[in-house]
């Protein structure tokens, strides 16, 4: 059933690569550890129990995209990010590896207009490889969805 979840949100972020291209903003550790220094808000889309697993950026906006099912609710996910950062206004996407931040910047950038989307290209894992700073996961540790950073 995830898998099935997973394909169902790729098939719909591959049709949005048909519209107008527009370039993703890719970015490594160093960049990450600049943005979030001038308070470009981090939005970790990882699962309760990846944030458990690893920790997390301090100050991250935890706004899931899959659940623990690998279910998805794409237009509550899109409002919730809303309340963070706007189509125009910068914003850094990470999860585990790249891999879902990647294909979610795509279809932000290209289907949906957002223009300052920064993708971490190798997610937390190689954020904590560098051995950059990340604290331990809990409620009170992250950011509400509604807390827009200025």
């Amino acid at each position: 059933m995830k898998l099935l979840h997973t394909l169902s949100l790729a098939a719909l972020l591959a049709l949005s690569s048909l519209s107008a291209q527009a370039e993703i903003i890719n970015i490594d550790n160093q960049k990450t550890e600049e943005l979030v220094k001038q308070g470009i808000p981090v939005i970790d889309v990882r699962m309760k129990s990846e944030w458990q697993q690893t920790g997390i950026i301090e100050g991250s906006h935890l706004l899931t995209l899959f659940d623990e099912n690998g279910d998805y609710d794409l237009e509550k996910w899109i409002a919730d990010l809303d309340k963070i950062a706007g189509k125009d206004k910068p914003f850094i996407l990470i999860c585990a590896v790249g891999g879902r931040t990647g294909m979610v910047s795509q279809f932000l950038d290209r289907k949906l207009g957002y223009s300052q989307v920064h993708n971490v290209s190798r997610g937390i894992n190689s954020w904590i490889k560098d051995g950059k700073a990340v604290i331990p996961y809990s409620d009170s540790a992250a950011k509400p969805a509604d807390s827009v950073a200025q």
